[in-house]
């Protein structure tokens, strides 16, 4: 390291590998040399040699959510390292452990801290890395939407969800969601807020009637 120069200790990477324009995460400990991988799907192999490249061992492995898309790549990324599959309540697939809401999953000196926030599925989760203000939504926000619902109650428990997060996170907390669908990879609370048109319904009533005609709202509007 060159003289004054600081140590870059925290790491996170948006990894794009494939599918449908989907993202997984990798987040890291530097000095800790311990890693977390998020939804390491159709290319775990590419995460796994980031991890390496930085020099970190993947201590575990979560799903926002057990949709195929996202948790397809566990079973080959925990060939890779060894580290156990985490994810919500009621997951699809096979889980070492299962996440609760409220709970924190530690990687090197940094926090994870788990949501549960169904809606798009029953087992969705989003995290947050404590005291950083980095957020991972999956397929529950993306910028400039939100994630697919098949039913009403579904799309009712989603819009809780997404209250939920509106209330207890700050605005300022950058959101890292599953797919680029939006206008740009990444986003932050306070710009959804401004932008996100399911965001700017005035109750659950009107989110569901812009659910039910999103695609001629799109279209109008221009949007992805």
């Amino acid at each position: 390291m060159l003289e004054g120069e600081a140590t870059v200790r925290f790491i996170f990477e948006q990894l794009r590998l494939g599918g449908d324009r989907n993202f997984a995460y990798l987040l890291g400990d530097r000095e800790a040399g311990e890693a977390l991988l998020v939804d390491p799907c159709y290319d775990p192999a590419a995460a796994v040699a980031r991890a390496a490249a930085q020099g970190l061992k993947v201590t575990a492995i979560l799903n926002t959510h057990g949709h195929a898309d996202h948790a397809g790549g566990n079973a080959e990324a925990q060939a890779l390292t060894g580290a156990p599959v985490l994810g919500g309540p009621g997951h699809p697939g096979p889980l070492d452990r299962v996440l609760v809401d409220g709970e924190e999953v530690p990687f090197g000196t940094y926090r994870l801290k788990v949501w549960r926030v169904p809606g798009h599925c029953p087992d969705h989760l989003a995290f947050r890395v404590v005291d950083l203000g980095v957020a991972i939504t999956g397929d529950l926000l993306f910028v400039g939407k939100v994630g697919g619902t098949t039913s009403e109650a579904d799309a009712r428990t989603e819009w809780d969800s997404l209250q939920r997060l509106l209330r207890e996170w700050p605005p300022e907390t950058t959101l890292w969601p599953g797919h680029d669908y939006g206008a740009r990879p990444v986003s932050t609370l306070a710009l959804e807020r401004l932008t996100n048109p399911f965001l700017l319904c005035a109750d659950v009533e009107a989110f569901i009637q812009l659910k039910a005609q999103w695609a001629p709202f799109k279209a109008s509007h221009g949007l992805r």
